[in-house]
């Protein structure tokens, strides 16, 4: 399966950046068609992705076909009985707007092992002149690297690769914060250009 370029995709380097050195287990929330979950198979010795969705779960397959390391599971998360402390590294890459925001970062916080890292790429709602007027200043931005990348279609609708499922992010930017401040303490919340926030974590230990 070839590659391709959108906004979510933009930003798996981040998260590709944010693996521990010699990482051992891996878990892509909300893999898509598995596109992320891959690259991190180059940089740990072994990775699950997880979705709900099966025609994903069959695309990831497909293009994962040929590494051993990798795996992809067909499953709600977090309702997945994965085991406690069993993941290295735990990522998700604007998928956590699907699922109940708490839930998630909670059983994530229970799935790594201590002094393991977290990296999430998210979307949320726009609530107030302050955050339209930064989408704004996004769409020039947005333009430039979809010419750049021969993937521009409009500046509001991004090449969306093998048509993964959309919804709408139901909480504020503030929201967001604010939440993952609450739920991991020392979280370093960040927003991006091109719509899109990131969290990063550590688990204590």
């Amino acid at each position: 399966m070839a590659d391709y370029w959108n906004h979510n995709v933009h930003y798996q380097p981040l998260i590709l950046g944010a693996l521990p050195p010699s990482c051992g287990s891996a878990l892509d929330v909300g893999c898509g068609d598995g596109l992320l979950a891959c690259r991190m198979a180059a940089l740990c010795r072994d990775v699950t992705g997880v979705d709900r969705d099966s025609r994903m779960i069959s695309l990831a397959r497909e293009r994962g076909r040929d590494l051993r390391n990798v795996a992809f599971i067909d499953a709600e998360f977090p309702a997945f009985p994965f085991d406690d402390a069993s993941f290295d590294f735990i990522a998700s890459d604007t998928a956590i707007h699907h699922m109940n925001f708490e839930a998630a970062l909670m059983a994530m916080s229970r799935l790594l092992r201590p002094g393991g890292r977290l990296a999430i790429i998210g979307l949320a709602r726009n609530a107030k002149a302050a955050d339209w007027m930064y989408d704004a200043a996004a769409v020039p931005v947005s333009v430039a690297f979809g010419l750049a990348h021969g993937a521009l279609r409009t500046v509001r609708r991004e090449e969306r690769g093998p048509g993964q499922p959309v919804k709408a992010p139901t909480m504020t930017w503030d929201e967001v914060r604010v939440g993952a401040l609450r739920l991991l303490p020392g979280v370093r919340y960040h927003r991006h250009m091109l719509w899109r926030y990131s969290l990063m974590w550590r688990k204590p230990g």
